[in-house]
C-alpha cells in the first residue's frame, strides 16, 4: 500500500501586493504550518518523497513543515503542482515512482479537495494548513475511487473531519 499525505499551504498574505505565484505566508500561516509538520512527524517514521508547488506560500509551508521531519525526504519543486485543478494533481500522483511508499504533496485548493473526491469518493474540506492522508494500492489508481481517507483536518486547531 502507498500513502499520500496532502498538505494545503498555510494562510497567505493577500495584502502583500504581489502576484499569486509570489504571495507569501502571513503571520497566522507561519504559526500554523509547524503544527502540521509536527503532526506528520508524529504519524510517519519516514517520508519517501515530497512534491511541492513552486508557489512561494507552498514553498514556505514546506520549509516550516519539513523542519520537523527526520530524515528529510527527497523533494521535487513542481511547477505542475501549482494548479487549482484536481486532474492535474492526479496526473502528478499517477506518475510517482513505485518505489515511493509515502509521499507528501503540498498544493492548493480547490485541486486538493477535488483530488480527495476523485481518489476516495468522499469530500474533505482542506482549509489552509490542513492535511489529508490517503492510502491506495497503487499510484496509478488515484482517480478510481480506490483510495481510503485515513485522516483529514488541521493539526493547528485540532479540527478533524476524519481520523
Amino acid at each position: 500500500m502507498a500513502t499520500l499525505i496532502l498538505i494545503r499551504h498555510a494562510k497567505s498574505d493577500w495584502s502583500a501586493g504581489v502576484s499569486d505565484l509570489a504571495r507569501p505566508l502571513n503571520s497566522r500561516g507561519r504559526r500554523q504550518a509547524p503544527a502540521t509538520g509536527d503532526w506528520v512527524a508524529g504519524e510517519f517514521d519516514e517520508i519517501s518523497l515530497a512534491v511541492v508547488s513552486i508557489a512561494t506560500r507552498a514553498q514556505q509551508t514546506w520549509e516550516l513543515v519539513s523542519a520537523h521531519l527526520d530524515p528529510m525526504p527527497d523533494v521535487i519543486n513542481s511547477e505542475a503542482a501549482y494548479t487549482f485543478d484536481g486532474d492535474d494533481l492526479a496526473e502528478i500522483v499517477a506518475g510517482l515512482p513505485t518505489s515511493a511508499e509515502t509521499v507528501i504533496l503540498v498544493g492548493h485548493n480547490p485541486a486538493l479537495e477535488e483530488l480527495i473526491r476523485m481518489a476516495t469518493g468522499r469530500w474533505a474540506e482542506m482549509p489552509t494548513s490542513a492535511v489529508a492522508v490517503l492510502e491506495i494500492d497503487a499510484w496509478t489508481n488515484i482517480t478510481d475511487g480506490a483510495a481510503t481517507l485515513l485522516a483529514a483536518g488541521r493539526p493547528a486547531d485540532g479540527r478533524w473531519i476524519a481520523r
